[in-house]
């Protein structure tokens, strides 16, 4: 048995049956308290309060997409707030991503794990929020009062970029097959270092099968499914087929990603180089988003539409979370949320399509366990191998 521990948030269990050499049989089961319950019978207010509580993790990406759904609700145009409420949605998957690399990737070389990176990374990252909104007031229905301090962002935009490159790459980051190579080789890193372990014969391909990429779909779609069957939350479906969510999907045209995908598959290496280019590509999108920034005001409240649903969604560093919600009475009568760790861990999603019938020789527990991280639940793993004889 190898994992993580099991947490209060909940784990994935993933339980593998060998024999003769071979995966045999794959068990993925997720296991978590139903927190979108929490928020049923209280006010919008009152849930907005406790979101980031219940969601320690993405915090800001779960009440950016509770605060969408609201304002579906309640008939409040936040589009004034784009560009800012995707600025912090993409500082808070930067630090979710550096996590993996700095924290996780280290000691799956028998290396030292790197918080005081992290802790700069993280830092330059919480800056963002008061550099939109000075009273840290973004996270709401309608938005807050947005007055973007550029010469802040600038430098919380440079931090970041500054850290990722010394971290992670500690050279140019790599855009095609033969830089990934090159910079693997060099191991400058232990991000290096880890992706030079992958791109060996064995791992590179190890995990792919033939689930498909989620689509980036409106929440509209998202609510359709939702509001249908609640069963949508904990076994969702795209095209009566699962599906897999996170940086892979996103950057599946990527050309670098791209020719990983027709080498290997959709297998470690793959996974492994779209986290990366999504780091690298960081600072330029933050930038971009930046330059579209304008001073904006909360949307008024009517006060009118207390009765009716919404429905948000929005990417955060593990894939596209969505957030349907019920109001009656001016209270929740009804929540409920697909994250992308159902996704990734469905029964037979990615994770177990790619584990089935794979070679179950001595380094079994470390590949799963590669690409469990790989796909990156927000909850513990546990995986336990069981040879049939």
């Amino acid at each position: 048995m190898s994992g993580t521990g099991a947490g209060l948030e909940g784990t994935v269990s993933v339980r593998l049956e060998t024999s003769n050499g071979r995966v045999r049989a794959v068990s993925v089961q997720v296991r978590r308290p139903a927190a979108a319950r929490a928020l049923c019978g209280r006010t919008p207010d009152e849930a907005m309060r406790l979101v980031p509580l219940l969601f320690s993790l993405c915090g800001t990406a779960q009440s950016l997409a509770a605060a969408e759904a609201l304002e579906g609700v309640l008939g409040l145009d936040a589009r004034p707030h784009g560009a800012a409420r995707a600025l912090l949605a993409e500082a808070e998957a930067a630090t979710n991503h550096a996590w993996q690399v700095l924290m996780d990737w280290p000691p799956r070389l028998g290396e030292a794990p790197q918080p005081k990176e992290l802790a700069g990374l993280r830092a330059a990252a919480a800056a963002i929020h008061p550099a939109l909104y000075p009273a840290r007031d973004g996270l709401r229905p309608g938005g807050g009062s947005l007055r973007p301090d550029r010469a802040a962002l600038a430098a919380a935009i440079a931090a970041l970029r500054e850290g990722v490159e010394r971290a992670v790459f500690a050279a140019p980051a790599p855009t095609d097959e033969a830089g990934l190579e090159r910079w693997a080789g060099a191991g400058a890193t232990p991000a290096a270092r880890l992706m030079r372990r992958l791109l060996a014969p064995g791992m590179a391909g190890f995990g792919a099968c033939r689930v498909a990429a989620l689509e980036p779909h409106p929440a509209g779609w998202f609510a359709e499914r939702l509001s249908a069957d609640s069963a949508f939350s904990e076994a969702p479906r795209q095209d009566g087929a699962p599906a897999h969510t996170g940086p892979l999907a996103r950057q599946s045209a990527h050309p670098l990603v791209a020719r990983l995908l027709s080498r290997h598959g959709s297998g470690l290496a793959a996974h492994v180089a779209a986290r990366l280019i999504e780091l690298a590509g960081l600072a330029e999108r933050l930038t971009s988003m930046a330059e579209r920034l304008t001073d904006a005001e909360p949307a008024p409240d009517t006060g009118s539409a207390r009765h009716g649903d919404g429905s948000g969604a929005v990417e955060t560093a593990r894939g596209r979370l969505a957030h349907w919600v019920r109001l009656e009475g001016g209270r929740i009568a009804d929540y409920r949320i697909v994250a992308p760790t159902e996704w990734n861990f469905a029964a037979d999603g990615p994770l177990a399509q790619g584990l089935a019938g794979a070679s179950a020789d001595v380094a079994l527990a470390e590949r799963t366990a590669l690409l469990v991280g790989a796909l990156d639940p927000c909850v513990a793993s546990i995986i336990t191998i069981q040879d049939e004889v």
